[in-house]
């Protein structure tokens, strides 16, 4: 496995680990869906995602009655650990097998812990996809790649982050949105944004109003997929403002998709870079402005410097 201290950015090909990648969002789906069930609905679908953590990815604790539990994908063992708030746990070895043994093996776990929980089978953000329990298809799991992938998403956790303190206005934590599959942070103007008309499959209208009921610039991360077949990162706004897409963005090697509507950058750009932070940072930045400048966003009231460690922001 590749050395973490001497390679921060891995490299990752997307035809390498694409069959991986789908069995390993199929099987964060469960784990998401798990807590959506548990969890009291917080705006935009906050309370559904996932973290980054210094194994994996985590659900955070979960309610169940008066107990927690918490949910991790763990890529340094390749283990799915599941920790009870009385002692409680179990774990899954992390290795190919299908959606539907995948899931079986969970569902008995949260059982015999004492923590039962009945979801929706049918995956969500994937077409004519197939229901958990009866899913024999997907069942690949390259433990390299998926250290690689989580990897990734240290650092883009890090320094989405580190962007995330310049901002004074509602913001959304940087999250892992198991649906599509990515790392995501939202940055608000504090306006009112018209009904969202687009749908994916298996999420309601009303959730997908819901989560588009503010003005948004978001940002994020895709490991591949999703109408692209290389890991990049992403920025939109919505709705997006008049000019938007012609707007001057940072680094040279961004680009506007217009089968996406977004900016995109591709991660080998960043991977590659002689500074890879502040290449990623000029991006976020740059996609930014082109929301909040050409949609007339009150920046002297939502922006502020960034932030540095143990320093107050001084007023």
């Amino acid at each position: 496995m590749a050395n973490a201290a001497t390679s921060p950015w891995p490299e990752i090909n997307y035809s390498a680990w694409k069959d991986t990648k789908e069995t390993l969002q199929l099987w964060t789906q469960i784990a998401g869906k798990i807590r959506l069930t548990q969890t009291p609905w917080l705006n935009h679908s906050w309370h559904v995602t996932l973290y980054v953590n210094s194994r994996g990815l985590t659900t955070s604790p979960i309610p169940h009655g008066t107990r927690y539990f918490d949910i991790q994908f763990n890529f340094i063992e390749h283990l799915l650990d599941i920790t009870v708030s009385d002692g409680g746990v179990r774990r899954i070895s992390l290795r190919p097998q299908s959606v539907a043994d995948f899931y079986t093996a969970l569902m008995e776990a949260l059982g015999e812990l004492g923590v039962p929980v009945l979801i929706r089978e049918k995956p969500c953000e994937i077409a004519a996809a197939t229901d958990f329990s009866r899913d024999r298809r997907h069942a690949s799991y390259d433990p390299e790649y998926a250290w690689r992938f989580w990897q990734a998403l240290v650092q883009a956790d890090r320094v989405m982050k580190k962007f995330r303190t310049g901002f004074l206005g509602k913001c959304s934590p940087v999250h892992f949105f198991w649906g599509s599959f990515d790392l995501a942070v939202t940055r608000f103007s504090g306006r009112h944004a018209p009904i969202f008309p687009g749908t994916a499959p298996g999420v309601a209208a009303k959730v997908m109003q819901e989560a588009y009921s503010h003005e948004v610039s978001s940002a994020g991360f895709w490991p591949g997929g999703g109408g692209i077949d290389y890991p990049a990162f992403y920025s939109y706004a919505y709705p997006p403002p008049a000019g938007f897409k012609d707007f001057a963005v940072r680094p040279a090697g961004a680009l506007f998709s217009e089968s996406l509507g977004e900016f995109l950058l591709p991660y080998d750009v960043v991977r590659k870079a002689a500074d890879p932070d502040a290449t990623l940072l000029a991006f976020l930045q740059s996609t930014y402005e082109a929301a909040a400048v050409l949609g007339g966003w009150d920046r002297a009231a939502l922006e502020c410097p960034s932030g540095s460690p143990a320093v107050c922001r001084a007023l």
